[in-house]
């Protein structure tokens, strides 16, 4: 079991792939946020999130964003209290709280929302020469689906699941982490990925503008069932124009961008962040494109693990509970 030395160090091993600049944290109590991969908005998300605290709490607290292994690692580092939050995607966080997924019998009864942030796509995204117009036509394709652990992976396979494809017979499955991924197709080492993430994301952009690329609509009658018949997810458009070559709206579903923590946490730290947050809430929103659309009744919606005592008071001082 890692200890949260370890996390740190794996955090800085994976922050070690680019250079990113943070506001110095003055001396407080540590908080360690676990976000995703470097190149998505979870990594923004846990980055900002302790900029804003550093800048405007700093004298209490010295918040550190890492970019971590997704949803699954992020809610079982909470747990065991390796991290102070962590960010999830809302059907992991309805999965963990029930017993079910990758929880299976054994539900996360701790488990505790705080808020939450951006609406996240599931994505299925080519090149422009793979011949791949549809999810049917991966069949006999290399496919990065994720890397175990992320939020990304679950959503990549029930895809495949929904349209009868079997990741072990009917396509090369890769695992890898989302920065490699989109090189690789670039390099052509893959023919496609699956990413769920907010937009625009930089995971995107790089390869389309390094490469013609086409984004795969996720939208047969099978996957509307689905989504209707879970709560934490909805059917959703990219507009055409959000990344260069994609000059065509495309429908999939999309799930929410949850923080969460343990019970365990301590009120007042929790209480304090969630107050900093929405004290400071347009300056959030400037930090990112994924995070404009942000507003406080939407920021307590597609939560299905209970408030933290100290986010429940702050919201309910506030008279939006």
């Amino acid at each position: 079991m890692l200890g949260r030395r370890a996390i740190l160090a794996l955090f800085g091993a994976i922050l070690a792939m680019g250079t990113f600049i943070t506001v110095p944290a003055k001396a407080g109590q540590d908080i360690l946020i676990g976000g995703g991969s470097v190149t998505g908005v979870y990594y923004q998300v846990a980055l900002n999130v302790c900029n804003l605290l550093n800048k405007h709490n700093g004298d209490n607290y010295n918040c550190v964003g890492r970019p971590a292994l997704g949803s699954v690692f992020n809610i079982r580092a909470v747990k065991r209290t390796l991290l102070d939050f962590g960010v999830a995607q809302s059907d992991r966080n309805f999965e963990a709280f029930r017993g079910q997924g990758d929880w299976q019998g054994k539900p996360m009864d701790d488990l505790r929302s705080v808020f939450s942030m951006h609406p996240e796509t599931v994505l299925l995204v080519t090149r422009a020469d793979t011949g791949i117009n549809s999810v049917n036509d991966l069949k006999g394709k290399t496919v990065n689906i994720g890397n175990p652990g992320s939020g990304q992976r679950g959503n990549a396979e029930d895809v495949l699941r929904i349209y009868g494809i079997d990741k072990e017979k009917d396509i090369d499955a890769q695992g890898l982490q989302q920065q490699e991924a989109s090189r690789a197709l670039i390099d052509k080492k893959i023919d496609a990925f699956f990413y769920t993430v907010g937009n625009p994301s930089a995971a995107i952009q790089e390869p389309a503008n390094s490469t013609k690329i086409k984004i795969i609509p996720i939208n047969d009658a099978a996957i509307y069932g689905f989504v209707d018949e879970r709560p934490y997810y909805v059917m959703t458009t990219i507009p055409a124009g959000t990344y260069k070559g994609v000059d065509e709206e495309v429908e999939t579903y999309a799930v929410t961008a949850t923080v969460v923590t343990s019970a365990k946490a301590s009120e007042q730290m929790v209480y304090d962040t969630v107050k900093t947050v929405f004290e400071n809430l347009d300056e959030l929103k400037g930090t990112h494109a994924a995070f404009r659309i942000l507003t406080p009744k939407s920021m307590l919606k597609g939560l299905t693990a209970p408030f933290h005592k100290g986010a429940d008071k702050y919201y309910k001082e506030q008279g939006w509970k």
